[in-house]
């Protein structure tokens, strides 16, 4: 197996730690950057047990920092970016739209632009080259839901969540359908998607667009609803509804996997 040398923003945090480890333990002879700015969100004590790792290091560095990343690019002949750093909480999204705005938007901006001006000054120019860009499925809004008291599978949906589960409405989430952000989150993410298709469309970058469920699972940032529930229920506090209660979702466990590439709405 040929040596690569990968960044993966917004390593320290949730799910960016699980996928450090993964590619840290799994390709010793990978050399993995874990590029993040340790906001609120990230925590490097995620990391203490690979941290003296030899294939692995640490760049403390926001995304928006386009002449940095461009730097970081050149000094590390970077092949792959797997990008996860993003503000992902939909309520600070609503007091705070424009932070959201310039990391999730003008951030991956930076990035795609850097790995364009390195990639194309290369001999080979993107052949074994990759920005896979993870995204969330709040970019197509919300579903009616129809059969408030479940469908039993088989179903007879366009789509299918599995044979254990009950489907609610007519229509299952698929990457066909049109984007309709709700939020100043979802909106920002949109518009992220936008410009990672638009590079790939424009420019020929080789690009992946992922747009994954909830996530659950050790590390968690505990103002998210599962950890939030979980620690209320410890300290008797009361749990807070969102809207009429009647929202289902549907949740990804992550613990050191890759879970982005379990999905199916992977689009190239």
């Amino acid at each position: 197996m040929s040596k690569r040398n990968i960044v993966i923003t917004g390593g320290a945090g949730f799910i960016g730690s699980h996928v450090v480890r993964l590619f840290v333990n799994k390709y010793p002879e990978y050399n993995i950057i874990n590029l993040d700015k340790l906001t609120y969100a990230g925590n490097l004590a995620n990391l203490k047990d690979i941290e003296d790792k030899p294939n692995y290091k640490f760049v403390k560095m926001d995304i928006c920092d386009f002449d940095a990343f461009y730097k970081l690019m050149q000094d590390e002949q970077i092949d792959g970016i797997i990008h996860l750093a993003a503000e992902s909480h939909v309520d600070r999204s609503i007091k705070d739209p424009f932070t959201f705005a310039r990391t999730n938007v003008m951030g991956t901006l930076s990035l795609l632009q850097a790995a364009k001006l390195y990639w194309e000054s290369l001999p080979e120019k993107y052949e074994g080259k990759r920005f896979y860009h993870i995204s969330t499925d709040e970019v197509y809004g919300a579903l009616q839901m129809t059969h408030p008291e479940g469908i039993e599978p088989p179903f007879t949906t366009k789509a299918s969540s599995g044979k254990h589960h009950l489907a609610y409405g007519e229509q299952f989430f698929t990457e066909d359908l049109k984007y309709m952000p709700h939020s100043p989150y979802s909106a920002s993410k949109a518009s992220s998607d936008h410009f990672v298709r638009a590079f790939h469309d424009t420019y020929g970058l080789p690009t992946i667009v992922t747009n994954c469920s909830n996530n659950y699972g050790p590390y968690q940032f505990p103002e998210k609803l599962i950890p939030l529930f979980i620690n209320n229920i410890r300290n008797r506090k009361p749990l807070p509804v969102y809207g009429k209660g009647e929202n289902v979702r549907d949740w990804l466990y992550v613990v050191i996997m890759l879970v982005p590439l379990t999905l199916s709405s992977m689009r190239v």
